[in-house]
């Protein structure tokens, strides 16, 4: 069914008069405001007012932490991490002679694992920033620290995540470790291992490994006695707190 359409209202005529009246509007409004620029032009500038606050205040900048993501992460956001990761290693022991300092390559730090190709193809997914490394001997011990910097924390966590998992294996540490005292829950694991490992011609060597991640950044260590002597946990241990201080 059709609806029928109203008849259209017809247009109210304006009467010269009202025309008139508009135009003198017009014309009045426009002459006073080229009065009101001539009066200013003769006139000597006015200062502004001082501003009500002199000192404007800054954020101050925070620091990342567990939570921090990259939709987090603000102009005022800043942490020293972001500056020379190198700074941050821990010292190597007076007297011991220092074998690598400085930055490592991805791909050269995928040479260490059992499958480099994938493990620098998960870098690469993870967003890895940098490594910063320095590595030690001291007598028959080797030790080797790395900082692994992520782009974000969730690459940092899986990361962690996917190291931690294995080490209790037979083939690896064989034992469920030691939680770093002081780390949040779940996010900071020391293991000895409970077997030496041996490969024909060479002499058995006893590996510990120290794992700990902490905003962006995983704490990755290494701790092998070259003679397969006996590693002390508590050593591990207060080398994994003290390069979390420098953190």
């Amino acid at each position: 069914m059709e609806h029928e359409q109203p008849p259209p209202r017809a247009r109210r005529r304006r009467g010269r008069t009202t025309a008139l009246i508009a135009g003198a509007l017009v014309l009045g409004a426009l002459a006073g405001t080229v009065t009101g620029y001539a009066v200013q032009y003769d006139r000597e500038p006015t200062p502004l007012p001082p501003l009500a606050q002199q000192k404007l205040d800054t954020p101050k900048a925070q620091a990342p932490n567990g939570a921090t993501t990259v939709k987090t992460i603000n102009a005022n956001r800043w942490h020293k991490t972001d500056d020379d990761l190198t700074k941050l290693l821990v010292d190597a022991p007076s007297g011991a002679k220092v074998e690598a300092d400085g930055y490592e390559t991805p791909d050269s730090f995928s040479t260490t694992f059992n499958e480099p190709d994938g493990v620098l193809r998960d870098f690469l997914k993870a967003d890895l920033r940098r490594l910063a490394t320095r590595a030690w001997t001291q007598g028959d011990v080797f030790v080797q620290v790395r900082l692994v910097q992520f782009r974000d924390f969730s690459g940092a966590d899986g990361y962690y995540r996917d190291q931690s998992v294995y080490m209790p294996d037979k083939e690896f540490a064989g034992n469920a470790g030691a939680v770093v005292p002081g780390v949040s829950a779940g996010l900071g694991h020391v293991w000895v291992y409970s077997e030496t490992n041996q490969e024909p011609g060479y002499l058995p060597i006893r590996q510990a490994r120290a794992l700990v991640r902490r905003g962006d950044i995983v704490l990755d260590v290494f701790y092998t006695d070259t003679r397969g002597g006996k590693i002390a946990e508590g050593d591990v241990l207060d080398l994994a707190k003290r390069q979390l201080e420098r953190l």
